[in-house]
């Protein structure tokens, strides 16, 4: 008898992270279908040399949702999909709470009553992995680093709903008994990424001729994380994770905001310099801060290394360069209206 592949579901399979997961999951046999919305961040070019199974939809969609699972014995639920850029979130939070909140519930539900109808083994061998953030721990000061025990201290509409998806997340793990795991990770960055977060913005910024906009003096800290890094991390946690538990992914690579945008102008007059012989660093204005701005975010990955054998192998240096790389081979990016 022919072993058949085990089957993952996984939610914004075709943005930025989804993407590089979908690919990593089919590579090392994995059976995927991916279920997105296609919003403006989500696209299926990202997908499109990787075999699987596609389907338009919402995760809110209970009606959809339940076919899914009714249509497939699904052996994971990788739930990467949800709104994510915290300054679209401070203009709207309501679609951060109706997709990141009620969508969660709506595919834990269904996971759920999918789980129980199951076969003894699979019933054993499913996991729901919620892909969260280290926004939910708040913000550090100049010293310390977040760990799976850290308090939740969110302070943007962003933060907020994936806070409260996750604790949703864990009481569908303590009260119904449904195999969840929960994955926190710092900053990623990467080929894909919609230009309206940190690096890819001001890439396309620098190629449109636009002001490098940092906010405040530019000192915010962020831990920076490659994507496949990330992806490889959540892989994990699916393979060898335990249910009811947190595991934090960071790259080890603190730098601050102005420290980011001063190489990625480097990197580009290196491969991109201007027409006019100016330094891409000239473009750089400071504008007024974002509002609630957490100063620093820095992951503790022990525990991960420990129980997962997880690390971090995509050198900054090299990850970066790349990154900026595939961006001006992208006429698709660069051609694009930043939004």
């Amino acid at each position: 008898m022919v072993q058949s592949r085990p089957k993952l579901l996984v939610t914004g399979g075709a943005g930025f992270i989804g993407s590089h997961f979908v690919d990593l999951a089919v590579q090392q046999g994995y059976d995927v279908t991916v279920l997105d919305a296609l919003t403006y961040a989500g696209s299926r070019t990202n997908i499109a040399s990787t075999p699987h199974q596609f389907v338009e939809g919402d995760i809110c969609d209970a009606g959809l949702v339940k076919g899914l699972f009714e249509k497939d014995s699904f052996h994971a639920v990788i739930h990467f999909a949800a709104e994510s850029h915290v300054d679209r979130s401070i203009l709207g939070p309501g679609e951060f709470i109706r997709t990141n909140v009620q969508g969660t519930q709506t595919l834990l539900e269904q996971s759920l009553i999918a789980w129980r109808k199951s076969s003894p083994v699979l019933r054993e061998s499913f996991r729901f992995i919620q892909i969260s953030t280290d926004e939910v721990f708040g913000s550090l000061g100049p010293e310390g680093s977040f760990t799976e025990t850290h308090p939740y201290q969110p302070n943007s509409p962003y933060a907020a709903s994936k806070a409260a998806a996750d604790l949703i997340v864990r009481a569908y793990c303590k009260t119904y008994g449904l195999p969840c795991i929960i994955t926190h990770c710092s900053n990623n960055y990467g080929p894909r990424q919609f230009p309206e977060k940190l690096i890819p913005h001001m890439i396309q910024s620098a190629l449109l001729n636009r002001p490098l906009g940092v906010y405040g003096k530019g000192t915010n800290v962020r831990d920076w994380l490659h994507v496949t890094d990330h992806c490889q991390g959540v892989l994990l946690a699916l393979e060898k994770g335990k249910p009811g538990a947190h595991y934090c992914f960071g790259g080890g690579k603190e730098m601050n905001n102005l420290e980011i945008v001063q190489l990625l102008c480097h990197l580009l007059d290196e491969s991109r310099p201007r027409s006019d012989g100016q330094k891409h660093e000239s473009k750089i204005q400071f504008v007024e801060d974002r509002l609630g701005h957490d100063f620093r975010y820095s992951i503790d990955s022990s525990f991960a290394q420990k129980e997962l054998g997880y690390r971090a192998k995509v050198r900054f240096d090299s990850g970066l360069k790349e990154t900026v790389q595939w961006y001006l081979q992208s006429k698709q990016t660069q051609e694009a209206e930043i939004k």
